[in-house]
């Protein structure tokens, strides 16, 4: 058995030679435009067959090829309707053209591109409109995915896992172009990406048009992020779109349709408050891959030192009273306490050590498993539930996973962090939404900390219960909400209301949504109001966007006790699916070109166009007898990493190699050239630790930190130089905290995000101490830290 599927360098041609992708973002949505290039320079007719991703709440709507001066404009059909038409086209000569979403997750699409002449050319467009997340420093992110590692099928898992072939990115042989057009009624204050981009060039002297391009030389190694950030973007506003002239009215696509973005404002003196009780449940992805590194900038970090760098911070800044609880899942799972126990200094500690252990050695991706056990544990009285998702996302499962989140919503809050390039939108974005908390993609040379820190923020914030939205719509105009109650606001995240308007009424006419909750006790409301008169030249996107919300919502209906999705549901999504031209997971884009030329000669060949792969990541198969990891894996010389996430390879037959150990020129090795001790290679840990994880390590759970020449060395002294410049009547622990926070805030201010919490904690320490000499103290910290921090700024 060979690895990864068709590759390049098994000289077969790759008909794909271009992608191009127009991004336009009106405010918070976006409108992709992709045209693929494909050009058949064999001597015989083939089938070109693209696996790739696509953000996961992307509404794919338009979908059409392109042959010499002909266009075919896709439909969409019932997903084995439009397989069948395929089949019967291909099969008559004639050319065809299927897009299907995976039916495992819908991040994950399949072209095939059938009988394409020999020296014949075809351009492919595929539109999807997204909504863009708001990020905690109010960025809105764009994320085209340009990287598809292969997906994990969990054992006993139904359906046929989707074959992805991919290979590293310096070998993907067709070109990438980008560029992006932003207008917004707000000033446009800069766009910035993961991947170089040509200076942004403004439209108007308003600033508030603006357009960017990907510089050229980019090598597929990553996805494509960009975030765009506006003046004053967490206004609330509202776009009220006019319904499909050629759709029937009260239909979906006939009604107008309303998008309310809402920001509800919270007092600062609630949301500097954090709380102090809470359940804290942590699960963190020990997957093969999660030894990948974390950016090509830092060759020692991998994912899973950084995770556990994470989770040092994590337990240091939960508050006293809380409880807490950590599992670790690949092949099968493990948990530190056999249920939540309460947080102190024995159980910190407990856990930290077991931490420190943890490697990226448990194989596969088994999530589903480890979130029954944790749910099926029963919430403590008082202490509300938080989980904490940490994984590269890289499973077939998806919409199993989310399902079982959104089931018990009810009970807890979850939190998702997208570990590395390729980690599954749909996954990651679907977890948060579904389980009330807020999603974090943590790529390139983002520091992982920073993410986790604002969202466990976030889950100190004060619950907002109670939330109503009431509507005020005149005379004869009434709405029916498209979109699921809102469970959950935080400060600075954007909140999408869709609603169906049917009645008359007049131009001017105006409508308003208020918006209640109660916020630590207290009750609280938001208003907007807006022009019902639809705006103009926004297309179909706000109806789009309202059909894929409606689609994904049928989908994750409870399934009955055979695990058949119920054929009424089935049929509702295929109806809207159709209606709305937007694609689903029982649906498919077919075109067939019916022309007056003659039926295709020759018999059809299959090639499959490979997608860009995060570096390093190869899925080699198995076999029992043999170890084949290398065989054909992508030309002579390519240097691996070798990664077990996907369950082929079972306990004592793990091959695990690294970049620069062994060249692969079609050579095969066998389970007697190597024991399995042999081939297993641990990645090397950190040799120096970061100084200022090495302080955060010497905090106790309380808050304090000890005198002693652990803490001299991580503040860079010596133990008599703190010692001698201790003020004579001050106990030794709050000396020492007072020069922690002293050295945090004078040489750690640009990471303060990472370290507020627990430096809060260390102050409410301090502050319960009544020590009589805080000024006294910090003025002695300055002098011998060589620092000017005012008492004022350690929270005294």
């Amino acid at each position: 058995m060979s690895c990864c599927g068709l590759l390049t360098a098994q000289k077969e041609p790759v008909p794909l030679k271009s992608v191009e992708v127009e991004l336009e973002v009106r405010d918070h949505v976006a409108t992709v435009v992709s045209t693929l290039t494909y050009e058949n320079k064999e001597d015989k007719p083939i089938e070109a067959v693209f696996v790739f991703p696509l953000p996961g709440d992307a509404a794919v709507c338009h979908f059409s090829a392109t042959i010499g001066q002909t266009q075919i404009v896709a439909e969409v059909k019932e997903k084995q309707e439009a397989r069948e038409d395929y089949d019967d086209a291909l099969s008559s000569g004639q050319q065809a053209f299927l897009l299907e979403e995976s039916e495992q997750s819908p991040d994950i699409f399949s072209l095939s591109v059938g009988s394409l002449p020999p020296g014949e050319s075809a351009s492919i467009r595929l539109e999807y409109v997204t909504e863009l997340a708001v990020q905690a420093d109010d960025g809105l992110r764009f994320c085209l995915p340009a990287v598809l590692n292969p997906r994990y099928q969990p054992q006993g898992s139904e359906g046929a896992s989707v074959q992805v072939t991919s290979v590293p990115a310096s070998l993907v042989p067709y070109s990438l172009s980008f560029s992006a057009r932003v207008s917004s009624p707000r000033p446009v204050s800069k766009v910035e990406s993961n991947c170089s981009l040509d200076p942004l060039q403004y439209l108007n002297t308003e600033q508030t048009q603006a357009t960017v391009k990907l510089a050229s030389g980019h090598k597929f190694d990553r996805d494509v992020e960009v975030l765009i950030y506006y003046k004053d973007a967490h206004q609330p506003t509202a776009v009220v779109e006019a319904g499909q002239a050629s759709a029937k009215p009260g239909s979906l696509m006939g009604d107008p349709v309303v998008m309310l973005s809402l920001y509800p404002e919270f007092p600062k003196a609630v949301m500097s408050s954090v709380a102090s009780c809470g359940e804290f449940v942590l699960l963190l992805d020990r997957s093969g891959s999660m030894d990948c590194h974390t950016s090509d900038s830092d060759e020692q970090e991998t994912r899973i030192s950084s995770a556990r760098d994470t989770l040092l911070l994590l337990l240091k800044s939960l508050p006293m009273g809380c409880y807490f609880n950590i599992y670790s899942f690949g092949s099968n799972y493990e948990h530190i306490f056999p249920k939540s126990v309460e947080y102190s200094e024995k159980t910190m500690e407990e856990a930290l050590k077991k931490v420190e252990k943890m490697d990226a050695n448990l194989g596969g991706t088994e999530i589903l498993e480890p979130l029954k056990h944790i749910y099926s544990q029963p919430c403590i009285p008082s202490q509300p539930r938080q989980l904490f998702v940490f994984t590269d996302g890289e499973v077939m499962n998806t919409k199993e996973v989310i399902n079982l989140v959104k089931k018990n919503s009810g009970s807890h809050r979850c939190f998702s962090f997208g570990i590395g390039e390729g980690a599954s939108s749909a996954l990651i974005n679907g977890l948060a939404k579904e389980g009330g908390g807020h999603a974090q993609f943590i790529t390139g040379t983002d520091r992982m900390q920073s993410k986790v820190m604002q969202s466990l923020r976030f889950a100190l914030q004060p619950a907002v219960e109670d939330v109503s939205v009431t509507w005020d719509l005149p005379k004869g105009v009434s709405a029916t909400v498209l979109s699921p109650p809102i469970t959950a606001l935080f400060q600075g995240q954007r909140s999408l209301v869709y609603a169906q308007l049917t009645g008359q009424s007049s131009e001017a006419a105006e409508g308003g949504v208020t918006v209640k909750y109660s916020l630590a006790g207290h009750p609280s409301q938001s208003q907007l109001h807006f022009a019902l008169r639809p705006a103009e030249d926004t297309g179909l996107t706000v109806h789009r966007l309202a059909a894929r919300l409606l689609i994904r919502s049928l989908e994750m209906e409870e399934s009955d006790d055979e695990g058949e999705q119920d054929r009424g549901v089935k049929q509702k999504v295929v109806e809207l699916s159709v209606q709305s031209g937007v694609s689903s997971a029982f649906t498919a884009f077919i075109a067939v070109n019916k022309g007056d030329g003659g039926a295709i000669q020759g018999p059809l060949v299959r090639r499959d166009v490979p997608t860009a792969m995060c570096s390093g990541i190869i899925q080699c198969c198995y076999m029992s007898a043999d170890i084949q990891a290398f065989a054909d894996c992508g030309g002579p010389n390519l240097d691996l990493e070798c990664q077990d996430d996907f369950g082929l390879l079972q306990d004592e037959e793990v091959l695990h190699c690294y970049e620069g150990d062994l060249e692969t020129n079609g050579m095969a090795y066998s389970d007697e050239d190597f024991s399995a001790e042999e081939v297993r290679v641990a990645l090397p840990k950190q040799s120096r630790r970061d100084p200022l994880l090495q302080l955060v390590s010497l905090q106790k759970a309380s808050g304090c930190w000890v005198l002693d020449p652990d803490l001299a060395a991580a503040l860079g002294k010596t133990s008599e130089e703190v010692e001698n410049a201790k003020p004579s009547a001050v106990n030794q622990e709050v000396w020492a905290t007072i020069l922690a926070l002293i050295w945090l805030h004078g040489f750690k201010k640009d990471a303060q995000e990472e370290w507020e919490l627990l430096a809060m904690k260390a102050a409410s320490w301090l502050r319960a101490q009544k020590a009589a000499c805080a000024a006294e103290c910090v003025e002695a910290g300055n002098a011998v830290l060589g620092c000017e921090v005012q008492k004022d700024a350690l929270g005294l």
